[in-house]
């Protein structure tokens, strides 16, 4: 059992990144990090949290500390999966951080909040019409033309880590992809063992503009969104379909329309050679709730 004496009242703040829902708190006092820093009580602590039916229910769990290196950063950030796993980075809750790091007076809410996150320091603001603009890393390990056999099935995918691992596989009709059955299967593909990958499906609908639904580990179901995803399939889409101009010069982004019925902005510039730099998502964030949680849930929460 994990005594805490410090924590009397545990706030949060619930949150939507275009369908992507995440429990923030507030953890700069260190009140947490006995809890957080065991992983059997991290993981049974977070996975109590986001339990829908049993719990507030979410994607996944994002806690907010002191930055490490107060030079670099404003905040720290620590990304927790539904299933208790913790993983670098998220896009779309890095934008419900911000949000949440703003309405909770983290953050100032006109100006840069510089995140350290494990992926690295990430930068977000808040756009004049309510998006949140969140820059990430650049994609590392890109691979294309892969070919990926699930039984008598062959996927053609590309692959490439925007914070975390991304396959993308393009498909002629999004609606009709069978993306429980076919994304599990990717998803924990001997190919990208042990780890495993998110899966997304992507359909071209014109130029600048795709559709993307995506399998996410560590939730291990469809989401209604993933920004990180939705960044990796814009990219790897455009360098496949040749697009240029504005699209790929960080000027106009590529519209992604995802399952939640959002559309992410997605702007980054490749070069000549494919190098892809300035990679940022806009995302749209709505807060959901503010509170306390009960002692009741809070106990079953911290206690194995």
């Amino acid at each position: 059992m994990i005594d805490q004496p410090k924590i009397q009242q545990l706030e949060f703040w619930k949150l939507s990144g275009s369908g992507n829902d995440f429990v923030c708190l507030d953890n700069r006092d260190g009140a947490l990090d006995a809890l957080l820093g065991d992983p059997v009580t991290a993981n049974h602590f977070t996975k109590t949290l986001c339990a829908r039916g049993h719990g507030i229910g979410a994607d996944g769990v994002i806690v907010a500390g002191k930055s490490e290196v107060e030079k670099f950063a404003d905040l720290g950030a620590r990304f927790f999966e539904a299933d208790g796993s913790e993983c670098e980075l998220c896009g779309n809750g890095t934008g419900c951080f911000t949000r949440f790091a703003i309405d909770a007076g983290l953050a100032k809410p006109d100006g840069q909040l510089k995140i350290l996150t494990p992926a690295g320091v990430i930068v977000a603001t808040t756009e004049p019409d309510g998006y949140i603009r969140v820059c990430i890393p650049s994609p590392q390990d890109q691979r294309r033309d892969l070919k990926v056999s699930v039984g008598d099935k062959t996927f053609i995918c590309d692959f490439a880590v925007t914070g975390v691992p991304h396959l993308i596989t393009y498909v002629d009709d999004i609606d009709a992809v069978d993306v429980e059955r076919w994304g599990k299967a990717l998803r924990f593909h001997e190919d990208f063992a042990p780890r495993g990958v998110n899966v997304n499906f992507v359909q071209i609908i014109e130029e600048g503009s795709i559709a993307v639904r995506t399998f996410e580990f560590g939730v291990e179901a469809e989401t209604l969104a993933c920004g990180t995803g939705s960044s990796a399939a814009a990219i790897m889409s455009a360098i496949r379909n040749a697009w240029d101009g504005e699209l790929v010069a960080g000027a106009k982004p590529v519209q992604v329309k995802t399952r939640g019925g959002d559309t992410l902005r997605i702007y980054f510039t490749v070069s000549d050679g494919h190098e892809i730099t300035d990679v940022c998502l806009e995302t749209v964030v709505r807060p959901i709730v503010h509170g306390f949680i009960s002692d009741e849930f809070l106990k079953e929460a911290m206690n194995p």
